[in-house]
C-alpha cells in the first residue's frame, strides 16, 4: 500500500499520521467480518463507536484550532484521515461530513458556537448539512425551504433531501430561503437545528450504497432561536461558496482512498488468481492496466495535496477552478479505477463475497455531490473566459 507518503512530500509528522491512521483501520476493519459487525452487515456506513474512538486520539478534525481543543494542524492533514480511512474501508461517514460543518463554523460562527460546536465535533459527534431539495441539487439557488422570522425565532418549513448522516445528527446546518423576495442567490440564511428539535421527520432513502446513507429531512412548524443563525442572516448564499470549495476537497480525498481500495482488491487479486499456469498478473494487459491506475490515481493525489497546501497557505482564498478541477478528477478516477478493478476480477468482481462490488457501489456516486461533474467542468470553463 505504498503511496505519496513515501515520497517526501509530506513532513515527518504528516507520515507518521498517515501510517497511525492506515495502521488502526487495517487493526478494526479487517477482515470483512469484523466491517460486517460494524456496518450491522452493511445496514450502516457509520459506526458510532468507531468513530469515537478516533475522536478520543485527536484525529477528528485536527485543523479546529488549539484554543477550541483541535490540533492546529491543516487541510492536509485533513485529506489524509480521509484518504487513509477511506482506504481502510472505515464506516464513518461522519468524517468528512463534520469536517464541513466545523469550516462554516470556523468561518462564520460566534465565539459561543464555535465553543459549542467545534468541541462536539471534537467529540465525535456528527453533524449534517442540509441543502439540496427535490427542485434544488444542481441549481441550489432555486431552494424554496423557509425559514420566517416570528418574535424572535425562526419557524421553519420545508423538504430536503439527499441529506447524508442525518440520521445519525446530533444537529443539522440548514439552509433555508428567508427573504423571498431577494433574488435567487439572495435572502438565505444558515441555521443549527437540533436534530430532536420538534417537527423534524426523518425518512432514509434507499440506494445502491446503503439503506442508511442519505435520507429525506422533513421540517413541520419546526421553531428556534434567533441565536440559531450562523453568520448573517440572508447571506448564506456567500458563506457556502466560501465553503463548497473546501467541501470538494474533502470529497477528493475520500474519492482518492477509495480509487487505491479498488487497486488494492485487484492487485491482491491477480497475484493470486492462476489461468493457463500462471498468475493473471503476469500478462501484459492486467499488468499495464493496473499500472496506468496506479499512475492516475498518484497523480491526482498530487493534485489534491497540492491544493491542500495552497489552501493552508491561504485559507481565505476560494481556489474555484483548482477545487473544481480535483473533485472532476478524483471522482471520475474513482470510478474509472473502480469498474475496471471490478472487470479484472472477472466472475468473482460481481459477487457479494469480494469487497469490490461494494467498491464500485461507493465510486458511482461520487461525481454527484459537491456539484456534479458537468457543474465542475463549467466552472473551470467559466474561470477561462468561457
Amino acid at each position: 500500500m505504498e503511496t505519496l507518503a513515501t515520497s517526501g512530500l509530506f513532513t515527518d509528522e504528516q507520515n507518521q499520521f498517515r501510517e497511525a491512521v492506515r495502521d488502526f483501520c487495517a487493526k478494526e476493519t479487517r477482515p470483512r467480518e469484523k466491517r460486517d459487525r460494524l456496518t450491522r452487515n452493511g445496514e450502516s456506513q457509520h459506526n458510532e463507536e468507531l468513530y469515537r474512538q478516533m475522536a478520543e486520539m485527536g484525529w477528528v478534525a485536527t485543523s479546529i484550532p488549539e484554543e477550541y481543543g483541535g490540533a492546529g494542524t491543516g487541510v492536509v492533514e485533513e485529506c489524509i484521515f480521509l484518504e487513509e480511512t477511506s482506504r481502510g474501508r472505515a464506516p464513518i461517514i461522519a468524517g468528512g461530513l463534520s469536517l464541513i460543518v466545523a469550516g462554516v463554523y470556523k468561518r462564520n460562527g460566534t465565539e459561543e458556537q464555535k465553543q459549542r460546536v467545534l468541541s462536539s465535533v471534537l467529540r465525535g459527534d456528527v453533524h449534517s448539512i442540509a441543502m439540496s431539495e427535490p427542485n434544488a441539487g444542481s441549481d441550489v439557488g432555486a431552494m424554496q425551504c423557509r425559514a420566517e422570522r416570528r418574535n424572535g425565532s425562526y419557524v421553519i418549513n420545508g423538504h430536503k433531501t439527499w441529506i447524508s448522516g442525518a440520521q445519525d445528527a446530533c444537529e443539522i446546518l440548514l439552509v433555508a430561503r428567508e427573504n423571498p423576495d431577494a433574488g435567487k442567490h439572495g435572502g438565505m440564511t444558515m441555521l443549527g437545528v437540533p436534530i430532536d428539535t420538534p417537527g423534524i421527520e426523518i425518512k432514509p432513502i434507499p440506494t445502491i450504497g446503503a439503506p442508511a446513507e442519505v435520507n429525506d429531512v422533513f421540517f413541520t412548524d419546526v421553531e428556534v432561536d434567533a441565536s440559531a443563525v450562523v453568520g448573517e442572516p440572508e447571506q448564506a448564499w456567500m458563506q457556502l461558496m466560501a465553503g463548497l470549495n473546501t467541501e470538494r476537497l474533502i470529497i477528493a480525498a475520500g474519492c482518492l482512498g477509495t480509487g487505491w481500495t479498488a487497486f488494492d482488491e485487484a492487485l491482491a487479486y491477480v497475484k493470486q488468481r492462476e489461468q493457463y499456469g500462471r498468475p493473471i498478473g503476469k500478462f501484459q494487459t492486467i499488468k499495464h492496466r493496473l499500472a496506468r491506475h496506479a499512475t492516475e490515481l498518484t497523480a491526482t493525489g498530487a493534485l489534491i495535496y497540492d491544493l491542500a497546501r495552497q489552501a493552508d497557505a491561504d485559507p481565505t482564498a476560494l481556489f474555484p477552478r483548482e477545487a473544481s478541477m480535483v473533485k472532476l478528477k478524483a471522482t471520475e478516477v474513482a470510478k474509472e479505477v473502480a469498474l475496471d478493478c471490478m472487470h479484472m476480477m472477472g466472475g468473482y468482481g460481481y459477487t457479494l463475497e469480494y469487497d469490490i462490488q461494494e467498491v464500485v457501489r461507493q465510486a458511482l456516486i461520487f461525481p454527484v455531490p459537491g456539484g456534479c461533474s458537468e457543474v465542475q467542468l463549467d466552472i473551470i470553463a467559466m474561470t477561462y473566459g468561457l
